[in-house]
C-alpha cells in the first residue's frame, strides 16, 4: 500500500538551499578571480610592449 512521504521541515529546506547557494557563490567567485588574473596578465604584457 502506498504511504505518503513525510514532509520535510522548513529549517531543513533552508539549510539545503543555503548550502547550494554557498557552493554556487564559491564557484562563481573562483571564476571571477581567475578571469581578473588573466586580464591583469594581459594588461601587464601590453604595458611592457608599449614601454619598450
Amino acid at each position: 500500500m502506498a504511504v505518503p512521504k513525510k514532509r520535510t521541515s522548513l529549517s531543513k529546506k533552508k539549510i539545503r538551499k543555503n548550502l547550494w547557494r554557498k557552493e554556487n557563490a564559491y564557484s562563481e567567485a573562483r571564476k571571477a578571480i581567475s578571469f581578473s588574473k588573466s586580464i591583469s596578465k594581459k594588461i601587464d604584457l601590453i604595458v611592457k610592449n608599449w614601454l619598450s
